[in-house]
């Protein structure tokens, strides 16, 4: 983390101090002029990574309220610019506070204007650190650290004066409602005790009687005065600063004050600078003096700031991935040499196991073959239920034919020798992978059926089973013989016609796997 400090910017010094959690360390003290220029440019190459913050508190400044039409955007910033502009002509260090909106049809904005008038004092400073490329936070004016002084100490948002005591000089500020409306820096003559009561007494009531004459506050009002005083000057200013009619005063112990801002070296004295600085470290205000091209070195920062925590940011998340991914390796690691410890521990009882079979006579490549031809045979193997349903739908057809028997048997891949001795005479060798079926039986259709009719019998039931086209048809025995060059007729005597005529039909068809 960058280290905070503070700048302490008066008429006649600038004082260095570095700030962390709460407490103030004085690091140097620099006079105003060509003297402490180059002492500030060493102590700024010092602690050139430092994010710094001028807290400024001179008589040459100057605060005005105005009201502007209800805008936003760009037109509020021009016409706060045009507004600037007339009232601090060339004044670079200047900024502007929204006091809110008045409560009429046009809820018209009230702000306060505020410049430091006298910019040549603040050229040196500047420039020094624009030199050395710090990052300056901000400039900002020790009046408007006011408010939020009396909002932390809990005081009434009332019309009030605030006035303290810091670097041999007297700050009077006029706030209302919560909001700075006007302050002025005046000379401490004399520093002592009684010189602070009675300076006290005295600038209060010139400021009241200024801000009557402004018609900031009306002749009659009342207001209450708040002295940061320490507690050992407490009885002197009692004493000095007795309550009028319309104006009474509060004193709030700069010790007790402190304590309840975070301050953690109280004040051994009036003075209140580390009290207004503790609080432009831990609350800075809204508005603050710099503009973009002095602030440039901190702009640089933020962005250095943004993406060194992205890339913070990154690196967490890729570790917290690598981790995962680690825990994950390991456990898997442990997982793969658990699974390998069951893994030999299966192998070792099934090795036991086998040592209880009896021995084979064969060896375990040659039971591995015949059991894969086993496996292929039961796979390979049918049965005639189809091929029959098909002869028995053929037979429905045909009422006069009479089974006399059937031969089926399923092909194999016969060898050459084998083909020429088990197949008929007439007969193709019958394909790979089919089966076939050899129909043996006769036609009766009575004594006055003539062989024509028998043979249109014959071919019905040939027919029939050719509608099927994965049946193979063919006729191995007609009921008549009627080959080419012979007459169709019936046999010697009216005995002959009367007799079954027989026939042999051969079905073959491929076995679907």
């Amino acid at each position: 983390m960058h280290a905070r400090r503070l700048l302490y910017l008066s008429g006649h010094q600038l004082l260095a101090f570095h700030w962390q959690a709460g407490v103030l360390t004085g690091e140097g003290s620099f006079d105003a002029g060509e003297a402490g220029q180059l002492p500030f440019a060493r102590y700024l190459a010092q602690h050139a990574k430092s994010l710094f913050s001028i807290l400024v508190n001179v008589s040459e400044e100057g605060f005005h309220i105005e009201t502007i039409p209800f805008l936003r955007g760009e037109d509020r910033k021009a016409i706060i610019a045009r507004k600037i502009g007339q009232l601090f002509f060339s004044t670079r260090l200047s900024t502007s506070l929204s006091l809110g909106h008045q409560k009429s049809r046009r809820k018209d904005e009230r702000i306060m204007l505020a410049a430091l008038t006298n910019h040549e004092f603040f050229v040196p400073w500047l420039e020094t650190m624009a030199r050395a490329e710090v990052a300056l936070v901000g400039i900002y004016s020790l009046p408007l650290l006011g408010p939020l002084l009396l909002r932390k100490l809990g005081v009434p948002q009332g019309p009030c004066l605030l006035l303290s005591i810091q670097d041999q000089s007297v700050r009077q500020s006029y706030l209302e409602n919560g909001e700075l409306h006007f302050s002025r820096l005046t000379p401490l003559h004399n520093s002592s005790i009684g010189g602070i009561a009675q300076t006290f007494s005295s600038e209060a009531a010139k400021l009241q009687q200024y801000l009557v004459s402004q018609r900031l506050l009306g002749r009659q009002q009342p207001i209450v005065a708040y002295l940061l005083a320490h507690a050992s000057a407490r009885k002197a200013i009692e004493n000095s600063c007795v309550d009028r009619d319309t104006l009474s005063f509060t004193i709030l112990d700069i010790e007790d004050s402190a304590r309840r801002c975070g301050l953690k070296a109280l004040p051994e004295h009036t003075h209140c600078e580390p009290l207004f600085l503790n609080l432009l470290a831990t609350d800075p205000p809204r508005a603050q003096f710099a503009n973009d091209e002095l602030r440039h070195d901190y702009h640089l920062w933020l962005l250095r700031a943004v993406f060194r925590g992205s890339a913070a940011v990154v690196l967490a998340g890729c570790l917290l991935l690598a981790g995962k991914l680690l825990v994950d390796a390991r456990r898997f690691s442990q997982e793969v040499d658990l699974l390998g410890a069951e893994t030999s521990l299966a192998r070792q009882r099934y090795a036991d196991i086998v040592k209880t079979f009896p021995p084979l006579t064969t060896t375990n490549e040659a039971l591995r073959r015949v059991v894969d031809r086993y496996l292929d045979l039961e796979r390979g193997s049918a049965t005639p239920d189809s091929l029959y349903r098909e002869i028995s739908r053929a037979l429905e057809s045909v009422p006069a034919v009479e089974i006399d028997g059937i031969e089926w048997k399923v092909s194999e891949d016969p060898s050459p020798q084998q083909s020429a001795t088990t197949s008929a005479p007439g007969s193709r060798p019958l394909p790979v992978g089919s089966e076939t079926a050899v129909v043996r039986g006769t036609l009766r259709l009575g004594a006055d059926s003539n062989p024509r009719q028998v043979l249109a019998v014959f071919n019905r039931l040939i027919d029939a089973l050719k509608r099927n086209p994965k049946l193979e048809v063919e006729v191995q025995q007609q009921p008549f013989d009627i080959q080419s060059g012979k007459s169709l007729k019936g046999g010697d005597s009216p005995a002959d016609e009367r007799l079954p005529r027989a026939f042999k039909v051969q079905i073959r068809r491929a076995i679907e796997s």
